[in-house]
């Protein structure tokens, strides 16, 4: 028994390991790998494996480093079943569906210039009837209960309260001579106390453990900060009429945002400025957490019996649009404005057009609210880039640009700390594996975890096999 890690591996996006027992092989998560255009692409496209010797995939969540490459998988082969819980599957649904139709019209937006200038037009990744192919694999399982993947591999899921669905993973494994082992996969760990999830809970049982550690060199900022922050920024760019433009995931850190504004304005805080929700998997994804009370803590149950019109997502002045000519509109409104648009780092989709038409006015401001890769247009404005390359054409950065960091989706130093103690506490772990994470940040974590006395720290590199049978 073995595994091999191919992505998220000293680095954040494009998580996949893969798991051996025996003869069969297990893909745990099959993420877009984002960076340079050119390298991700070929990365994403050319996979390490032909997907038909892949007998399934355990997803840990929806979100696109985590599930966005499975139509590529899909085009190499692989029929097999895919796992994940009923919000994840529903959230992956319109992911990926979106995903395929961002990267044909992108595709097909860049290649009108290309064939202009007597270029080799680009293809896309995979295309819709992909990912149509691809959701048709979905295999829906419920928090708790444990269940059987492939001969010598059952798995059970925990709440990992990341994001709507998120789960960690235990693994119970056997290989064809008897040998036992017991794998947790932590996926991407949420914080406690968050607005609208439930509390990590904590896998048992485990000896050999996978974890991220997105932020293992930094604390969060105390997270009442978030809505004060946000509250400032708006109050900023309405006083100078000017937009303020929100890169942001389009499933959870989307609803996230909407649901501070949600409660800003319940409070009387809120200035009247229009909200727009400008993204089409935005409003799917924000009807899919309606229909998922399930994953809600108790605050948000409670928000949702007693806010006046029973939506602790949708308030006066707040707009959600699905339509290309709508959303064109947005670039010509002349009163301040927010725009929360998709993708979160800036890589694809509307919130390229929104930067394009207006990075460079100083009115403007520019609100980061999760994680920027290296390399993508996301991280390169937040470290201060002068300069903004869009669609192939450089844009002066004039607008101001803030990150809200205690808005994160992912535990911070402490709070890793924290859930690693007690993984080990209720388990018997022999190994952690840090993935997810830029060098500095494990090494960084590395050393705190050999400070609080924790089992010893292996950070693998992309390809890189180790073994998991014969901890005892």
């Amino acid at each position: 028994m073995h595994v091999q890690f191919w992505g998220a591996a000293r680095t954040v996006t494009g998580s996949m390991h893969l798991v051996r027992v025996g003869d069969k092989q297990v893909l745990l998560d099959c993420g877009l790998y984002q960076g340079h255009r050119k390298e991700s692409f070929n990365r994403n496209r050319d996979l390490p494996f032909d997907g038909s010797e892949i007998d399934a995939v355990i997803l840990s969540h929806a979100h696109v480093d985590h599930c966005g490459n499975l139509p590529s998988l899909f085009r190499r082969g692989f029929r097999g079943p895919i796992y994940c819980t009923g919000a994840t599957r529903d959230l992956a649904t319109i992911m990926l569906l979106d995903s395929a139709k961002i990267q044909e019209s992108d595709v097909a937006y860049v290649n009108r210039r290309r064939l202009s200038e007597g270029q080799t037009p680009f293809e896309p990744l995979y295309v819709t009837q992909d990912a149509v192919e691809t959701i048709r694999l979905f295999r829906s399982v419920e928090f708790g209960p444990l269940f059987d993947v492939v001969p010598g591999v059952k798995c059970r899921y925990h709440v990992a309260g990341h994001m709507l669905g998120a789960a960690s993973v235990e693994l119970q494994l056997q290989d064809p001579d008897g040998e036992r082992a017991n794998l947790v996969f932590s996926g991407d760990i949420g914080r406690p106390q968050q607005p609208i999830l439930q509390d990590p809970t904590m896998p048992t049982g485990a000896e050999f453990l996978i974890m991220e550690a997105t932020y293992g060199d930094r604390l969060h900022p105390p997270g009442g900060d978030a809505k004060k922050m946000l509250l400032e920024v708006v109050e900023k760019v309405y006083r100078q009429r000017g937009k303020l433009i929100i890169p942001a995931f389009a499933v959870g850190r989307t609803q996230e945002i909407v649901y501070r504004l949600n409660s800003l304005q319940a409070e009387g805080k809120l200035p009247p400025i229009k909200v727009f929700v400008d993204s089409p998997m935005a409003v799917d994804a924000t009807q899919v957490f309606r229909s998922h009370v399930e994953c809600f803590d108790e605050a948000m149950v409670e928000q949702l019996l007693n806010d006046r019109d029973q939506d602790p997502l949708a308030f006066k002045n707040l707009y959600y649009i699905r339509g290309v000519e709508y959303s064109k509109k947005l670039n010509q409104l002349d009163e301040p404005c927010v725009i929360i648009s998709a993708s979160g780092m800036c890589e694809s989709g509307r919130i390229l057009h929104h930067l394009k038409n207006n990075i460079e006015n100083p009115r403007n401001a520019i609100l980061f609210t999760g994680f920027q890769a290296p390399n993508t247009l996301g991280r390169r404005i937040l470290d201060g880039h002068k300069k903004a390359k869009i669609f192939g054409q450089e844009y002066a950065v004039k607008a101001a640009v803030y990150k809200l960091e205690a808005s994160s989706g992912h535990a911070d130093q402490h709070e890793l700390i924290a859930w690693a103690q007690q993984v080990c506490k209720q388990g018997k772990v022999r190994k952690i594996c840090l993935v997810h994470t830029e060098m500095e940040a494990a090494t960084a974590l590395k050393e705190k975890f050999a400070e609080a006395g924790l089992p010893p720290v292996v950070i693998p590199d992309r390809e890189q096999v180790i073994g998991i049978d014969r901890l005892r």
